[in-house]
Protein backbone atom coordinates (compact mmCIF):
# COMPACT_ATOMS: atom_id res chain seq x y z
CA UNK A 1 0.00 0.00 0.00
CA UNK A 2 1.11 3.12 -1.00
CA UNK A 3 1.42 5.76 1.90
CA UNK A 4 0.02 8.68 0.02
CA UNK A 5 -2.94 6.60 -1.13
CA UNK A 6 -3.81 6.18 2.49
CA UNK A 7 -7.03 8.13 3.29
CA UNK A 8 -8.10 8.61 6.66
CA UNK A 9 -11.37 6.64 6.47
CA UNK A 10 -8.59 3.71 5.62
CA UNK A 11 -6.08 4.48 8.34
CA UNK A 12 -7.50 1.13 9.80
CA UNK A 13 -5.53 -0.81 7.48
CA UNK A 14 -2.24 0.28 7.97
CA UNK A 15 -0.43 -2.40 10.35
CA UNK A 16 1.38 -0.11 12.54
CA UNK A 17 2.58 -3.14 14.61
CA UNK A 18 5.30 -4.19 13.28
CA UNK A 19 7.63 -1.06 13.42
CA UNK A 20 9.21 0.08 16.78
CA UNK A 21 9.30 3.87 16.77
CA UNK A 22 12.36 5.49 17.86
CA UNK A 23 12.24 7.65 20.95
CA UNK A 24 8.49 7.66 20.89
CA UNK A 25 5.89 6.80 23.00
CA UNK A 26 4.72 3.27 21.24
CA UNK A 27 1.76 2.51 22.78
CA UNK A 28 0.20 6.24 22.56
CA UNK A 29 1.42 6.69 19.22
CA UNK A 30 -0.28 3.87 17.76
CA UNK A 31 -3.60 4.88 19.61
CA UNK A 32 -3.54 8.51 18.39
CA UNK A 33 -1.54 8.04 15.25
CA UNK A 34 0.12 11.45 13.89
CA UNK A 35 1.30 10.54 10.47
CA UNK A 36 2.51 13.06 7.69
CA UNK A 37 2.63 11.87 4.17
CA UNK A 38 4.01 14.96 2.04
CA UNK A 39 6.29 18.24 2.55
CA UNK A 40 6.91 21.38 1.22
CA UNK A 41 9.57 24.30 2.15
CA UNK A 42 8.09 25.18 5.88
CA UNK A 43 5.08 22.61 5.93
CA UNK A 44 4.08 18.91 6.57
CA UNK A 45 0.82 17.61 5.39
CA UNK A 46 -0.50 15.05 8.14
CA UNK A 47 -2.64 11.92 6.71
CA UNK A 48 -5.90 13.86 7.16
CA UNK A 49 -4.89 16.73 4.76
CA UNK A 50 -3.95 19.21 7.36
CA UNK A 51 -1.15 21.65 6.92
CA UNK A 52 1.37 21.54 9.59
CA UNK A 53 3.84 24.21 10.05
CA UNK A 54 7.07 23.00 11.07
CA UNK A 55 8.56 24.86 14.11
CA UNK A 56 11.18 22.73 14.10
CA UNK A 57 13.09 21.81 11.02
CA UNK A 58 12.45 18.17 10.94
CA UNK A 59 14.46 17.48 13.99
CA UNK A 60 16.58 20.15 13.90
CA UNK A 61 17.74 19.22 10.05
CA UNK A 62 16.06 20.54 7.69
CA UNK A 63 17.59 23.85 7.75
CA UNK A 64 16.79 24.51 3.73
CA UNK A 65 12.99 23.82 4.10
CA UNK A 66 11.13 20.61 2.74
CA UNK A 67 11.32 18.76 -0.53
CA UNK A 68 13.71 21.86 -2.15
CA UNK A 69 14.28 21.17 -5.88
CA UNK A 70 17.50 21.73 -6.62
CA UNK A 71 18.35 18.99 -3.73
CA UNK A 72 15.50 16.87 -4.91
CA UNK A 73 17.13 16.80 -8.56
CA UNK A 74 20.68 16.16 -7.33
CA UNK A 75 19.80 13.16 -5.51
CA UNK A 76 17.73 11.66 -9.09
CA UNK A 77 20.62 12.82 -10.84
CA UNK A 78 22.94 10.58 -8.84
CA UNK A 79 20.83 7.74 -8.67
CA UNK A 80 20.83 7.61 -12.43
CA UNK A 81 24.30 7.34 -13.06
CA UNK A 82 25.78 5.58 -9.86
CA UNK A 83 23.77 4.47 -6.62
CA UNK A 84 26.58 3.05 -4.64
CA UNK A 85 30.32 2.70 -4.76
CA UNK A 86 32.12 0.93 -1.78
CA UNK A 87 34.67 3.73 0.14
CA UNK A 88 36.76 0.98 1.05
CA UNK A 89 40.02 1.33 -1.57
CA UNK A 90 37.49 2.54 -3.83
CA UNK A 91 35.37 5.52 -4.47
CA UNK A 92 33.18 7.97 -6.54
CA UNK A 93 33.58 11.79 -7.44
CA UNK A 94 30.63 12.87 -5.37
CA UNK A 95 32.07 12.40 -2.38
CA UNK A 96 35.77 14.18 -2.79
CA UNK A 97 33.46 17.57 -3.94
CA UNK A 98 31.28 16.73 -1.05
CA UNK A 99 34.10 17.21 1.01
CA UNK A 100 35.75 19.87 -0.74
CA UNK A 101 32.58 21.68 -0.64
CA UNK A 102 31.92 21.45 3.20
CA UNK A 103 35.33 22.19 4.72
CA UNK A 104 34.98 25.44 2.49
CA UNK A 105 32.75 27.01 5.48
CA UNK A 106 34.64 25.22 8.39
CA UNK A 107 37.08 27.57 10.45
CA UNK A 108 40.52 28.15 9.20
CA UNK A 109 43.03 24.90 9.46
CA UNK A 110 40.12 22.43 9.81
CA UNK A 111 41.00 20.97 5.88
CA UNK A 112 39.90 17.43 5.74
CA UNK A 113 36.40 15.62 6.66
CA UNK A 114 35.31 11.92 6.97
CA UNK A 115 31.95 10.69 5.91
CA UNK A 116 29.61 8.82 8.24
CA UNK A 117 26.19 8.33 8.03
CA UNK A 118 24.83 9.85 11.49
CA UNK A 119 25.58 12.13 14.24
CA UNK A 120 25.96 9.16 16.27
CA UNK A 121 28.81 7.72 14.17
CA UNK A 122 30.42 10.88 13.81
CA UNK A 123 30.83 11.25 17.59
CA UNK A 124 32.01 7.56 17.83
CA UNK A 125 34.11 8.51 15.25
CA UNK A 126 35.66 11.38 16.74
CA UNK A 127 35.99 9.36 19.72
CA UNK A 128 37.83 6.98 17.92
CA UNK A 129 39.78 9.28 15.49
CA UNK A 130 41.20 11.08 19.55
CA UNK A 131 42.48 7.55 20.61
CA UNK A 132 44.52 7.12 17.09
CA UNK A 133 46.09 10.46 16.94
CA UNK A 134 47.39 10.30 20.60
CA UNK A 135 48.82 6.83 20.09
CA UNK A 136 50.47 7.96 16.49
CA UNK A 137 51.92 10.71 17.89
CA UNK A 138 53.49 8.46 20.69
CA UNK A 139 51.19 9.22 23.34
CA UNK A 140 49.24 5.80 24.04
CA UNK A 141 48.67 6.48 27.87
CA UNK A 142 45.58 9.31 26.61
CA UNK A 143 42.55 7.13 26.59
CA UNK A 144 39.72 8.74 28.85
CA UNK A 145 37.12 11.15 28.00
CA UNK A 146 35.64 13.53 29.46
CA UNK A 147 31.89 14.73 28.66
CA UNK A 148 29.19 17.07 30.25
CA UNK A 149 26.43 16.49 32.27
CA UNK A 150 23.50 16.77 29.95
CA UNK A 151 24.81 16.08 27.23
CA UNK A 152 24.00 14.28 24.05
CA UNK A 153 25.83 13.11 21.92
CA UNK A 154 23.99 10.14 19.86
CA UNK A 155 23.07 6.56 20.81
CA UNK A 156 25.87 4.76 20.00
CA UNK A 157 27.95 3.38 22.85
CA UNK A 158 30.53 6.09 22.71
CA UNK A 159 28.24 8.78 22.26
CA UNK A 160 26.05 7.69 25.43
CA UNK A 161 29.37 7.18 27.56
CA UNK A 162 30.59 10.67 26.67
CA UNK A 163 26.68 12.07 27.02
CA UNK A 164 24.90 13.26 30.17
CA UNK A 165 21.39 12.86 29.79
CA UNK A 166 20.21 10.35 32.90
CA UNK A 167 16.90 8.84 30.99
CA UNK A 168 19.49 7.77 27.79
CA UNK A 169 22.28 6.58 30.37
CA UNK A 170 20.64 4.73 32.65
CA UNK A 171 19.70 1.32 31.53
CA UNK A 172 22.87 0.74 29.49
CA UNK A 173 25.08 1.41 32.42
CA UNK A 174 26.88 -1.92 32.10
CA UNK A 175 28.05 -1.39 28.70
CA UNK A 176 29.95 2.33 28.76
CA UNK A 177 33.19 3.03 28.02
CA UNK A 178 35.61 2.79 30.84
CA UNK A 179 37.62 5.54 31.97
CA UNK A 180 34.97 8.48 30.72
CA UNK A 181 34.06 11.38 33.32
CA UNK A 182 32.32 14.00 33.15
CA UNK A 183 31.89 17.84 33.83
CA UNK A 184 28.77 19.80 35.55
CA UNK A 185 26.46 21.44 33.18
CA UNK A 186 25.58 25.37 32.41
CA UNK A 187 22.26 25.56 33.77
CA UNK A 188 22.39 28.27 36.60
CA UNK A 189 19.22 29.19 38.12
CA UNK A 190 20.59 33.32 37.84
CA UNK A 191 20.68 33.10 34.17
CA UNK A 192 16.78 32.41 34.13
CA UNK A 193 15.44 34.50 30.84
CA UNK A 194 18.98 35.09 29.09
CA UNK A 195 18.80 36.61 26.03
CA UNK A 196 21.50 34.95 23.93
CA UNK A 197 24.66 33.95 25.78
CA UNK A 198 24.26 34.08 29.81
CA UNK A 199 26.27 35.89 32.17
CA UNK A 200 27.20 33.82 34.86
CA UNK A 201 29.01 30.35 34.32
CA UNK A 202 32.63 30.46 32.74
CA UNK A 203 33.87 29.44 35.90
CA UNK A 204 32.53 25.77 35.60
CA UNK A 205 35.02 25.59 32.42
CA UNK A 206 37.40 24.99 35.47
CA UNK A 207 35.94 21.76 35.80
CA UNK A 208 38.33 20.31 33.26
CA UNK A 209 41.26 21.65 35.78
CA UNK A 210 40.21 19.72 38.49
CA UNK A 211 39.47 16.49 36.42
CA UNK A 212 43.08 17.01 34.78
CA UNK A 213 44.69 17.07 38.28
CA UNK A 214 42.15 13.85 39.14
CA UNK A 215 43.54 12.00 36.25
CA UNK A 216 46.43 13.36 34.92
CA UNK A 217 46.73 15.39 31.54
CA UNK A 218 48.58 12.47 30.23
CA UNK A 219 45.52 10.50 30.41
CA UNK A 220 43.26 12.46 29.05
CA UNK A 221 42.45 12.07 25.20
CA UNK A 222 39.35 14.41 24.48
CA UNK A 223 36.48 16.74 25.89
CA UNK A 224 33.65 16.73 24.20
CA UNK A 225 30.74 19.38 24.27
CA UNK A 226 27.83 20.47 22.36
CA UNK A 227 28.53 24.47 21.85
CA UNK A 228 24.58 24.91 22.46
CA UNK A 229 23.20 21.72 24.23
CA UNK A 230 20.12 21.27 22.07
CA UNK A 231 18.29 17.83 23.33
CA UNK A 232 18.90 18.84 26.70
CA UNK A 233 16.34 21.87 26.58
CA UNK A 234 18.55 24.69 24.35
CA UNK A 235 21.33 25.24 26.60
CA UNK A 236 23.10 28.28 25.80
CA UNK A 237 27.18 28.30 27.03
CA UNK A 238 28.06 31.51 29.64
CA UNK A 239 30.11 34.19 27.96
CA UNK A 240 33.62 32.99 28.24
CA UNK A 241 32.82 29.39 28.82
CA UNK A 242 34.06 27.92 25.73
CA UNK A 243 36.91 30.29 25.36
CA UNK A 244 38.12 28.92 28.71
CA UNK A 245 37.95 25.20 27.84
CA UNK A 246 39.58 26.06 24.89
CA UNK A 247 42.38 27.59 26.80
CA UNK A 248 42.64 24.76 29.32
CA UNK A 249 42.52 21.93 26.26
CA UNK A 250 45.42 23.62 24.32
CA UNK A 251 47.13 24.26 27.82
CA UNK A 252 47.09 20.37 28.66
CA UNK A 253 47.27 18.80 25.60
CA UNK A 254 43.92 17.63 25.15
CA UNK A 255 41.64 17.77 21.79
CA UNK A 256 38.51 19.69 22.16
CA UNK A 257 36.04 18.16 20.22
CA UNK A 258 32.65 20.07 19.57
CA UNK A 259 29.30 17.93 18.59
CA UNK A 260 27.95 20.46 15.93
CA UNK A 261 25.17 17.84 14.99
CA UNK A 262 22.25 20.13 15.83
CA UNK A 263 24.18 23.57 15.78
CA UNK A 264 26.18 23.11 12.48
CA UNK A 265 24.56 24.70 8.67
CA UNK A 266 23.35 28.26 10.32
CA UNK A 267 21.66 27.37 13.62
CA UNK A 268 23.14 29.67 15.25
CA UNK A 269 23.93 32.23 12.22
CA UNK A 270 27.35 30.95 10.64
CA UNK A 271 28.61 28.29 9.48
CA UNK A 272 29.21 26.75 12.88
CA UNK A 273 28.66 27.46 15.88
CA UNK A 274 32.58 27.76 16.59
CA UNK A 275 32.49 30.33 14.15
CA UNK A 276 29.49 31.93 16.07
CA UNK A 277 31.83 31.96 19.29
CA UNK A 278 34.81 32.44 18.17
CA UNK A 279 36.30 29.12 19.47
CA UNK A 280 38.14 26.64 17.08
CA UNK A 281 37.73 23.21 18.53
CA UNK A 282 40.32 20.08 16.59
CA UNK A 283 37.33 18.56 15.25
CA UNK A 284 33.90 18.95 14.82
CA UNK A 285 31.08 16.28 14.24
CA UNK A 286 28.33 17.14 12.25
CA UNK A 287 25.22 15.72 10.71
CA UNK A 288 21.42 16.43 10.16
CA UNK A 289 21.30 19.75 7.86
CA UNK A 290 24.61 18.89 5.87
CA UNK A 291 21.75 17.28 3.28
CA UNK A 292 19.08 19.20 4.32
CA UNK A 293 18.19 15.78 6.48
CA UNK A 294 17.12 14.30 2.48
CA UNK A 295 19.42 11.59 3.00
CA UNK A 296 21.60 10.01 6.03
CA UNK A 297 24.91 11.97 6.17
CA UNK A 298 26.92 12.69 8.80
CA UNK A 299 30.96 13.86 9.05
CA UNK A 300 34.09 14.49 11.24
CA UNK A 301 35.80 17.70 10.30
CA UNK A 302 39.30 17.66 11.96
CA UNK A 303 42.21 20.36 11.95
CA UNK A 304 45.09 19.37 9.29
CA UNK A 305 47.50 18.34 11.56
CA UNK A 306 45.38 15.50 13.15
CA UNK A 307 44.57 13.83 9.82
CA UNK A 308 48.54 14.60 9.22
CA UNK A 309 49.86 12.78 12.24
CA UNK A 310 48.28 9.78 10.17
CA UNK A 311 49.60 10.17 7.12
CA UNK A 312 52.76 8.58 7.78
CA UNK A 313 54.34 4.81 7.06
CA UNK A 314 54.09 2.95 4.04
CA UNK A 315 51.97 4.77 1.56
CA UNK A 316 50.14 1.23 0.37
CA UNK A 317 48.66 0.79 4.67
CA UNK A 318 45.76 2.05 6.03
CA UNK A 319 46.38 4.86 8.29
CA UNK A 320 43.13 4.32 10.19
CA UNK A 321 40.87 1.53 10.84
CA UNK A 322 37.51 2.25 10.89
CA UNK A 323 34.75 3.32 8.62
CA UNK A 324 31.54 2.12 7.49
CA UNK A 325 29.54 0.61 3.89
CA UNK A 326 28.29 3.87 3.32
CA UNK A 327 30.79 6.69 3.92
CA UNK A 328 30.18 9.28 1.44
CA UNK A 329 27.27 7.12 -0.10
CA UNK A 330 26.75 8.63 -4.00
CA UNK A 331 23.09 9.56 -2.80
CA UNK A 332 24.60 11.58 0.54
CA UNK A 333 27.32 13.23 -1.50
CA UNK A 334 25.14 14.44 -4.08
CA UNK A 335 22.72 15.76 -1.37
CA UNK A 336 25.21 17.38 0.54
CA UNK A 337 26.61 18.80 -2.32
CA UNK A 338 23.42 20.61 -3.53
CA UNK A 339 22.12 21.55 -0.12
CA UNK A 340 25.22 23.45 0.46
CA UNK A 341 24.85 25.18 -2.67
CA UNK A 342 21.23 25.92 -1.56
CA UNK A 343 22.61 27.57 1.76
CA UNK A 344 25.29 29.69 -0.18
CA UNK A 345 22.64 30.60 -2.89
CA UNK A 346 20.37 31.89 -0.42
CA UNK A 347 22.23 33.13 2.02
CA UNK A 348 20.27 31.27 4.35
CA UNK A 349 22.92 31.56 7.15
CA UNK A 350 22.68 35.27 7.15
CA UNK A 351 19.11 35.41 6.66
CA UNK A 352 18.48 32.89 9.77
CA UNK A 353 21.35 35.10 11.19
CA UNK A 354 18.82 38.29 10.60
CA UNK A 355 15.73 36.78 11.97
CA UNK A 356 17.03 35.60 15.41
CA UNK A 357 16.07 38.73 16.84
CA UNK A 358 12.47 38.70 15.50
CA UNK A 359 12.51 35.05 17.30
CA UNK A 360 14.35 36.01 20.13
CA UNK A 361 11.26 38.80 20.43
CA UNK A 362 8.61 35.93 20.20
CA UNK A 363 10.24 33.57 22.48
CA UNK A 364 10.69 36.26 25.18
CA UNK A 365 7.27 37.60 24.99
CA UNK A 366 5.67 34.51 26.52
CA UNK A 367 7.78 35.35 30.27
CA UNK A 368 4.91 35.61 32.75
CA UNK A 369 2.34 33.31 30.65
CA UNK A 370 0.99 30.44 32.70
CA UNK A 371 3.80 27.57 33.94
CA UNK A 372 6.40 29.28 32.21
CA UNK A 373 9.35 29.29 34.36
CA UNK A 374 12.30 30.14 31.85
CA UNK A 375 13.07 31.34 28.14
CA UNK A 376 16.61 30.59 26.81
CA UNK A 377 17.93 31.27 22.64
CA UNK A 378 20.51 31.95 20.68
CA UNK A 379 20.43 32.77 16.84
CA UNK A 380 17.60 30.74 14.95
CA UNK A 381 16.61 27.75 18.45
CA UNK A 382 14.79 28.95 21.37
CA UNK A 383 13.47 26.66 24.44
CA UNK A 384 10.57 27.62 26.53
CA UNK A 385 10.92 25.58 29.72
CA UNK A 386 7.61 24.88 31.83
CA UNK A 387 7.64 23.78 35.03
CA UNK A 388 6.82 20.30 35.69
CA UNK A 389 3.64 18.96 36.88
CA UNK A 390 3.61 17.46 40.86
CA UNK A 391 5.15 13.70 40.47
CA UNK A 392 4.83 13.55 36.97
CA UNK A 393 7.81 15.28 34.45
CA UNK A 394 7.82 15.62 30.77
CA UNK A 395 3.66 15.55 30.98
CA UNK A 396 2.96 18.75 30.55
CA UNK A 397 5.12 19.93 27.75
CA UNK A 398 4.16 16.57 26.06
CA UNK A 399 0.55 17.79 26.51
CA UNK A 400 1.78 21.04 25.04
CA UNK A 401 3.36 19.22 22.09
CA UNK A 402 -0.05 17.07 21.39
CA UNK A 403 -2.32 20.63 21.32
CA UNK A 404 0.04 22.37 18.92
CA UNK A 405 -0.08 19.65 16.78
CA UNK A 406 -3.53 19.68 16.93
CA UNK A 407 -3.53 23.45 16.05
CA UNK A 408 -1.26 22.99 13.23
CA UNK A 409 1.72 23.26 14.72
CA UNK A 410 5.06 21.18 14.88
CA UNK A 411 7.20 21.73 18.09
CA UNK A 412 9.43 19.22 20.05
CA UNK A 413 9.66 18.49 23.40
CA UNK A 414 12.28 17.33 25.86
CA UNK A 415 11.46 17.05 29.11
CA UNK A 416 9.44 19.83 30.56
CA UNK A 417 10.65 22.71 27.79
CA UNK A 418 9.57 23.24 24.59
CA UNK A 419 12.24 23.22 22.27
CA UNK A 420 12.10 25.41 18.56
CA UNK A 421 13.96 25.30 15.47
CA UNK A 422 12.91 26.49 12.41
CA UNK A 423 13.80 25.88 9.06
CA UNK A 424 15.70 28.98 7.91
CA UNK A 425 13.24 30.10 5.60
CA UNK A 426 10.99 30.70 7.92
CA UNK A 427 9.00 34.04 7.09
CA UNK A 428 7.86 36.51 10.49
CA UNK A 429 3.90 35.41 9.66
CA UNK A 430 5.22 31.71 10.39
CA UNK A 431 6.99 32.89 13.77
CA UNK A 432 3.99 35.03 14.51
CA UNK A 433 1.94 31.70 13.58
CA UNK A 434 4.03 29.24 15.69
CA UNK A 435 4.21 31.74 19.01
CA UNK A 436 0.63 32.85 19.31
CA UNK A 437 -0.37 29.26 19.35
CA UNK A 438 2.30 27.97 21.93
CA UNK A 439 0.76 31.30 23.80
CA UNK A 440 -2.89 29.96 23.53
CA UNK A 441 -1.99 26.17 24.29
CA UNK A 442 -0.15 27.84 27.43
CA UNK A 443 -3.08 29.40 28.92
CA UNK A 444 -5.21 26.06 28.58
CA UNK A 445 -2.45 23.40 29.97
CA UNK A 446 -2.99 22.18 33.58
Amino acid sequence: MNIRDIKPETLADLNMDPLWLPFTANRQFKQQPRLLVSAKDMFYTAIDGRQILDGIAGLWAVNGGHCRAPIVEAIKRQAENVDYVTGFQLHHPAAFNAAERLVRITPPGMGHAFFVNSGSEAVDTALKIALAYHRARGEGTRTRFIGRERGYHGVGFGGISVGGMVANRRVFAGGMLPGVDHMRHTHLAENAYSRGQPEHGAHLADDLETLVALHGAENIAAVIVEPVAGSTGVLVPPKGYLQRLREITLKHGILLIFDEVITGFGRTGKAFAAQTFGVTPDMITCAKALTNAAVPMGGVIVKNEIYDAFMTGPANMIEFYHGYTYSGHPLAAAAAIATLDLFAEEKLFERGEAMSSYLADAAHSLKGLPHVIDVRNIGMVCGIELESLPGKPTARAFEAFLRCYEKGILIRTTGDTIALSPPLIIEKSHIDRIFETIREVLKTLP
